[in-house]
C-alpha cells in the first residue's frame, strides 16, 4: 500500500478532535449490530469492523437501488453493466464477488452455480436495515466470507399499526410505487409491503459484433430497460414468556433488457424464506433454532426465443445457543446445514451437494480488555472438511476509544460451474483460503462525532482461475489484498456529515505474465461524502461519489477511468401525513463507465410522493 493514501488518513485522524469541537448534537453510540457475531453487540464494541445503515437513512438518500446505496461506502468497490436492473458485483476490500456472503433476514442467498447474488434484483423499498461487516467470518459462516459479510434485514414494523404508501417518477421514463401496513403489538408483529419500479433504461452496452474485446459482442444501439416487482410478509409472535415465533418471505421478479450476442432479456426470480424460533428460558441461556429457503432463478432469451434457464435452490437450517457465562463473558455455539440443488437447462455431473458445519465462539470483557475467539469446522460432500477461526482482542480506553486487532481466516467453496459445468469444470478443486490480519483505530464523543480507521491485510490462496496446463479450472493463482478505511460522522452547525475513504491495492501474487498485476475492476481509491440538514418541514442533501481508474482485465492492458459525481435531494412536508421528495443525480452529466464498454446514467431527475399518517 503506498504511503500517500495512509498518510491523508493518518491526517485526518489527527483532525478529529478538532471536528469534536464543532459537533453539537449527540450520535447514537448504542446501535446493535448482529451479523458480525451471530449476537446482538454494540456496534462500538466491534472487533469486526462493520457498519450499519438503518430505514432513515435509505429513506433520505433517495436511492432507487441498491448499487446507488451501497457505492462509495468503506471497504465497497462495485461494477454495474448499463444501469438499472443490470448485473451488478459488489467487491469487498478488494475481495472477488464471489468471496462475500450475503444474507436476507440469516438467509444465505446466491447462484449456486455461478456462486454471485444478484443485488440489482433485491428492491430497497422492501429493506429495513444493512449491515456491512468487513473482512473473512467463516468461522462462523463457513464459505464464501473471505472479503466479509452483507446482511439484509427486510422491513419491520413497530408500534401501532400503521399503513404507508409511495408513487414516484423520474428520467428514463422512471415509474415506482410501493405500498405497505404494519405494525407491533404486545404479543407479535406483523407486516406486508409491496412495490414496483420500471424504467426504459439507458442504452448499455456501447459494443460490437466483431473481434475479440468487444464488450457485449452485439451492435444494440438501443434503450434497455428494466422492470422489478416484489412482495414481502412478516410476521412475529410470543408464546408464552420464553418461546418467540416469527417468519419473513421476500419475493422480487426482474425482466431485464440488455445486450448480448446470444441472449438479451432475462427474467429473474429472487425468493427467500424464513423461520425463526426462540427460546429463552432465563437471562443467561437462549436457544435459536432456524429454517430458511432461497432461489435464484434466471430464464434467457434471445430476441424473443428461450435460449436457457437455470435454478438453485438453497436449503438451509441451524440450531444456536447462547450462554452467559459470567460478567460480559459469552459463548455461541451451535451448528448449520446447507443443501444446494440446482435445475434447468444445463446438465451438470453433479447438481446437489451438502455441507455441515459446528461453531463455537467466545466473547470476554475484563476490565478495558475485550477478548473474541472463534473455532468453525465444515463438511462438505463435494470437497471434504475445512476449519476456519478467527482471534479478536481491544483496549478500551477513557474518553470512548478502542484499539483493536483481529486475527481471521476464510474460504471460498468452488461453485457449481467451477466444479461440474459441462467440458469446462473440474471436480478435483479445493477451496480458496484467506487469512487477514485487521489492525483498528475507533473513537466518539458525547458530542456527536463517531469516527474509525482500519487497516488490513488479506493473502488469499488456491484461488481458482484457468489453468493452462489443463485447459480447466484449477487452484493456481494467490493475491495480495492491503488497504485501509476511515469513516467520520459527525454534526457541524445543524448538519449531518459522513465521510467515508477506502484504499486497496489488491495484487495478483501467482507467477507468471500478470505477477504483481492489478486484480481488475477494483478501483483503488473510492469515497463518498453525504450531507444533510432538515430544517422544520424541509430538508436538504448532497452526497458526492468518487472513485479512482481501474482495470478491466489481468493483464492491466485495458483501463477504465476514475468518476466524481454530485447527487442532490430535498424533502418537503406539505402536510404531517404527506412529504414530498425530489432528486437529481449525477448533477454535471459526467460520462463515466464502471465496466469497459458498459454506460452508466446522465444527469437523472426523480419526484416521489410519500404517505404516512402519524
Amino acid at each position: 500500500m503506498k504511503s500517500r493514501p495512509l498518510a491523508t488518513a493518518v491526517a485526518l485522524v489527527l483532525a478529529l478532535p478538532a471536528i469534536a469541537s464543532a459537533s453539537d448534537r449527540a450520535t447514537d453510540l448504542d446501535e446493535v449490530l448482529v451479523t458480525a457475531t451471530r449476537t446482538e453487540i454494540a456496534l462500538r464494541d466491534s472487533l469486526s469492523p462493520a457498519q450499519v445503515i438503518d430505514r432513515a437513512e435509505i429513506e433520505r438518500s433517495q436511492a432507487t437501488s441498491l448499487q446507488q446505496l451501497l457505492a462509495g461506502r468503506a471497504g465497497i468497490n462495485l461494477t454495474n453493466t448499463g444501469g438499472l436492473g443490470k448485473q451488478t458485483s459488489l467487491f469487498l476490500r478488494g475481495a472477488g464477488s464471489n468471496q462475500l456472503l450475503v444474507l436476507v433476514d440469516g438467509v444465505r442467498i446466491g447462484s449456486a452455480t455461478a456462486g454471485l447474488p444478484a443485488l440489482q434484483d433485491l428492491p430497497v423499498e422492501q429493506i429495513e436495515r444493512i449491515e456491512i461487516v468487513r473482512g473473512p467470518h467463516s468461522s462462523l459462516y463457513g464459505a464464501d466470507a473471505i472479503g466479509g459479510v452483507i446482511q439484509i434485514f427486510t422491513r419491520r414494523d413497530r408500534g401501532g399499526m400503521q399503513p404507508r404508501a409511495m408513487l414516484g417518477a423520474g428520467s428514463s421514463n422512471l415509474r415506482e410505487a410501493s405500498a405497505g401496513i404494519g405494525g407491533s403489538g404486545e404479543r407479535g408483529w406483523f407486516g406486508a409491503d409491496v412495490a414496483f419500479l420500471r424504467t426504459d433504461g439507458i442504452n448499455a452496452c456501447e459494443g460490437t459484433a466483431e473481434g475479440w474485446g468487444a464488450g457485449c459482442f452485439a451492435d444494440e444501439p438501443d434503450l434497455d430497460g428494466y422492470r422489478n416487482r416484489s412482495a414481502s410478509l412478516r410476521g412475529g409472535t410470543r408464546l408464552g414468556q420464553a418461546w418467540t415465533l416469527e417468519g419473513s418471505a421476500l419475493r422480487a421478479e426482474g425482466y431485464n433488457h440488455y445486450d448480448g450476442s446470444w441472449a438479451n432479456y432475462s427474467e429473474t426470480v429472487q425468493q427467500v424464506l424464513s423461520g425463526k424460533l426462540r427460546y429463552a428460558p432465563s437471562a443467561r441461556t437462549t436457544w435459536l433454532a432456524t429454517l430458511g429457503r432461497s432461489r435464484d432463478e434466471s430464464d434467457d432469451y434471445g430476441n424473443g426465443t428461450f435460449v436457457g434457464g437455470l435454478q438453485t435452490r438453497r436449503d438451509q437450517a441451524a440450531l444456536q445457543g447462547d450462554f452467559v457465562l459470567g460478567e460480559g463473558q459469552r459463548l455461541t455455539a451451535g451448528f448449520d446445514w446447507l443443501g444446494d440443488r440446482i435445475t434447468g437447462t444445463t446438465d451438470y455431473d453433479v447438481d446437489s451437494r451438502d455441507n455441515t458445519g459446528v461453531f463455537a465462539e467466545y466473547q470476554g470483557r475484563f476490565g478495558p480488555q475485550q477478548w473474541q475467539a472463534g473455532l468453525r469446522y465444515d463438511d462438505n460432500e463435494q470437497f471434504g472438511s475445512h476449519t476456519t477461526g478467527n482471534l479478536g482482542w481491544g483496549w478500551h480506553f477513557e474518553g470512548g476509544l478502542l484499539l483493536s486487532a483481529r486475527y481471521s481466516t476464510g474460504f471460498r467453496a468452488p461453485s457449481f460451474n467451477d466444479l461440474y459445468y459441462p467440458y469446462f469444470g473440474n471436480p478435483g478443486l479445493r477451496p480458496e483460503e484467506s487469512s487477514n490480519l485487521n489492525l483498528g483505530l475507533s473513537g466518539g464523543t458525547g458530542r456527536g462525532l463517531r469516527w474509525t480507521l482500519d487497516l488490513f491485510d488479506n493473502r488469499v490462496d488456491d484461488l481458482i482461475s484457468f489453468d493452462s496446463s489443463t485447459w480447466l479450472p484449477g487452484n493456481v493463482d494467490r493475491a495480495r489484498l492491503r488497504g485501509g478505511e476511515l469513516t467520520v460522522a459527525t454534526t457541524l452547525a445543524g448538519w449531518e456529515l459522513a465521510g467515508q475513504y477506502s484504499h486497496v491495492d489488491p495484487r495478483n501474487r501467482s507467477g507468471g505474465a500478470n505477477h504483481a498485476k492489478l486484480l481488475p475492476r477494483r478501483a483503488r481509491d473510492t469515497g463518498r461524502i453525504d450531507l444533510d440538514r432538515r430544517f422544520d418541514a424541509f430538508a436538504f442533501g448532497a452526497s458526492v461519489n468518487a472513485a479512482s481508474g481501474r482495470f478491466d482485465d489481468a493483464a492491466n492492458l485495458v483501463r477504465v477511468g476514475g468518476h466524481a459525481t454530485l447527487d442532490l435531494r430535498m424533502e418537503y412536508a406539505f402536510h404531517p401525513d404527506w412529504t414530498v421528495l425530489a432528486r437529481v443525480t449525477n448533477l454535471f452529466d459526467r460520462d463515466y463507465q464502471l465496466v469497459d464498454w458498459y454506460n452508466q446514467p446522465g444527469r437523472e431527475f426523480g419526484i416521489n410522493v410519500r404517505w404516512r399518517p402519524r
